[in-house]
């Protein structure tokens, strides 16, 4: 295996990923600000982020500010955003991406994701998650993912756009963008973690060309409380804790480092890129620090064996909370039902 250290990067034509990013999904404008600058500080060059993570324009000031101070340059960053549900037809990517583009206040972004299959009916920029009057999601049942790709590819050709990738889409799905593209997608962006592995994807993207960044890396500890604070009921919901999981905290007391360390160093041995998220300096930078040790063939073989296929998911399966169930109608809704 080829060692990995701080500048270690995946690419797919001319798209260098940097293989720990800082992901921003959960975090609110006022939080953005103190993340983006521990993170430059700590040595990632991969910023994530998304329209429906309603965050852009907190990142775009906190960007303007670290350009503006000389700290980096432009060039130096590895910037991510996300086509909303609701954008997923050909003729509505341009003024998405152009909005986008506004609020983090650049010129291109390096990787542009449709950020789910499933499209939603477009009802404008601020109208994240449409729904009828009886709270049902807004579906657009007739989204069509070559056209939509068509859409994508518009955006590289415009330069608005280096590279472009899907995100949430299963291999099926994935294998009739390769098919029929004119540009390839770079990237593929799907929750993984130690308990959901995703080899048999994993496996066909790296034979194709396609990198694979992991969301959720670590699992995604905060999320029951965000959604109880959004006042959403929980009930039902999976909570798994790759971070409690007694292998993983066996070899990381071996390496006198934390089970979060050992999670996002087993993916990035595993080659795919990480983005964990959090607004806490010290866990920004402990996230990075996961370049002085390395796994013994034994030690990655058993987390290999923790995988609990689709009984590990956690975002998208048949348990998902409130009205994104009537996603599973959509056609082209991903995960298993």
């Amino acid at each position: 295996m080829t060692k990995l250290d701080s500048k270690s990067a995946l690419t797919a034509g001319k798209m260098k990923m940097p293989i720990v990013g800082l992901g921003t999904w959960q975090s609110t404008p006022e939080e953005i600000e103190i993340a983006v600058n521990a993170a430059i500080d700590a040595g990632y060059r991969h910023i994530d982020t998304a329209h429906v993570y309603a965050n852009e324009s907190a990142i775009g000031a906190a960007l303007k500010k670290i350009f503006d101070s000389g700290k980096i340059t432009r060039e130096e960053l590895f910037i991510v955003t996300k086509l909303p549900f609701s954008g997923n037809r050909a003729e509505d990517v341009e003024p998405f991406i152009k909005k986008s583009l506004e609020e983090l206040q650049l010129d291109y972004v390096d990787l542009y994701l449709i950020h789910f299959p499933a499209g939603l009916v477009n009802k404008g920029f601020d109208n994240l998650f449409p729904t009828d009057e009886k709270g049902q999601l807004l579906m657009d049942k007739s989204t069509n993912i070559l056209e939509l790709w068509k859409g994508m590819e518009a955006q590289v050709d415009a330069g608005r756009t280096k590279s472009i990738g899907i995100s949430n889409f299963n291999q099926s799905q994935t294998k009739r963008i390769l098919d029929n593209c004119r540009i390839p997608p770079a990237n593929i962006q799907v929750e993984l973690h130690v308990y959901l592995q995703q080899k048999e994807l994993v496996s066909f993207c790296k034979k194709n060309g396609v990198t694979v960044c992991a969301y959720a890396p670590i699992g995604s500890p905060g999320h029951k409380n965000l959604l109880e604070k959004q006042g959403f009921s929980t009930e039902g919901l999976k909570v798994i804790s790759p971070l409690e999981d007694p292998v993983i905290k066996e070899i990381a007391k071996k390496y006198n480092k934390q089970p979060s360390q050992v999670l996002l160093r087993y993916l990035i041995e595993y080659g795919v890129a990480v983005i964990p998220k959090s607004i806490n300096p010290e866990r920004i930078k402990q996230n990075f620090d996961i370049f002085d040790f390395e796994l013994t063939k034994e030690e990655f073989e058993k987390i290999s064996g923790l995988d609990r296929g689709e009984d590990g998911r956690m975002f998208g399966g048949r348990k998902v909370i409130g009205s994104i169930n009537s996603f599973e109608s959509h056609p082209e809704f991903p995960f298993p039902k």
